[in-house]
């Protein structure tokens, strides 16, 4: 058995005046009662240390860098890292990434136990628009303000398995976790900001946004044999709601924790990184089942045919 005693720390709502260093304050109480708990990772949502931005029409575009980060750790995030480091706890943390060459992406890093950075992962599938949209509810533009991640979907050696990561609707694409199951992953950290209500469509609620969060996580891990701890950031942000359902799924595609609330949440699970085997060695064979050589339309075109 490989136990990898995991948290999922589900954030409630960040709203637009809340400072970076009272958002760190509240991590750093969940870390804590994640070590409590005996976890040794811990896993937060998509972009945790704000509000989700991209609700907001912004044209400024120092307006826009505000809500970024140009450095991870920096000094005012720097109290986490120091902590998780203090526990001897890895991290999986989502935030907005700007880089010195003035680049924008929606970005997780992976942390050693002594709070080195050994992964990043930026954000490849960004949902939403780039323009004022009038016709919506509300505004998501996350093709505005970030650009599609460049750094493919990499995985890890570390924490005694392979690790992977993803971020909010890269859990809806199932290239996502096939390009990396294909790398042996064992466990896949992905953080999220799910409106409750879809902007295009008013009657799909929070129960369908639920439903098709539920479905994407357990699918991708039931397919690919691996761990998914899924954590949201949730609760209603400057009257903007977000759904909860924070998750750790199995490697059979079972949900074996989940949030019950839209609040500052944490979920512990002793995952045994060892249970990725049978799947992958029965139905899930890749070697002996997968049939490459009907599969080309996936990488030589992106939208169907007519």
């Amino acid at each position: 058995m490989r136990e990898l005693v995991a948290a999922v720390i589900q954030l409630g709502p960040i709203q637009k005046a809340d400072s970076r260093s009272a958002v760190v304050d509240r991590m750093i109480a969940l870390l804590d009662e994640a070590k409590r708990q005996g976890a040794t990772f811990a896993v937060f949502p998509e972009l945790t240390f704000t509000t989700f931005f991209p609700r907001w029409y912004m044209e400024d575009q120092a307006e826009i860098n505000r809500w970024f980060e140009r450095a991870m750790p920096n000094p005012t995030t720097a109290p986490l890292f120091e902590r998780a480091k203090e526990h001897g706890m890895g991290m999986y943390i989502g935030y907005a990434e700007l880089t010195p060459d003035d680049r924008h992406f929606n970005t997780s890093i992976l942390t050693d136990t002594d709070s080195t950075i050994i992964g990043k992962y930026r954000k490849i599938h960004l949902p939403g628009h780039e323009e004022y949209d009038s016709e919506r509810a509300f505004q998501h533009l996350e093709k505005r303000y970030f650009e599609p991640g460049d750094l493919g979907f990499p995985v890890w050696r570390a924490h005694g398995g392979v690790m992977g990561m993803a971020i909010c609707n890269d859990r809806r694409w199932p290239e996502t976790y096939r390009v990396m199951g294909l790398q042996g992953v064992e466990m896949i950290s992905l953080g999220y900001n799910t409106p409750s209500v879809n902007s295009q469509r008013a009657q799909e609620g929070p129960d369908a946004r639920l439903f098709h969060h539920r479905l994407s996580v357990q699918a991708g891990a039931y397919q690919n044999s691996c761990w998914v701890l899924a954590a949201a950031k949730a609760g209603v942000e400057d009257g903007y709601p977000l759904i909860g359902g924070s998750v750790i799924v199995d490697p059979e595609g079972y949900i074996v924790a989940e949030s019950k609330t839209e609040g500052d949440e944490v979920l512990v699970h002793a995952c045994d990184l060892d249970r990725c085997a049978f799947g992958r060695s029965t139905i899930f064979d890749f070697a002996r089942h997968r049939r490459i050589e009907h599969y080309g339309l996936i990488t030589e075109q992106t939208g169907p045919t007519s």
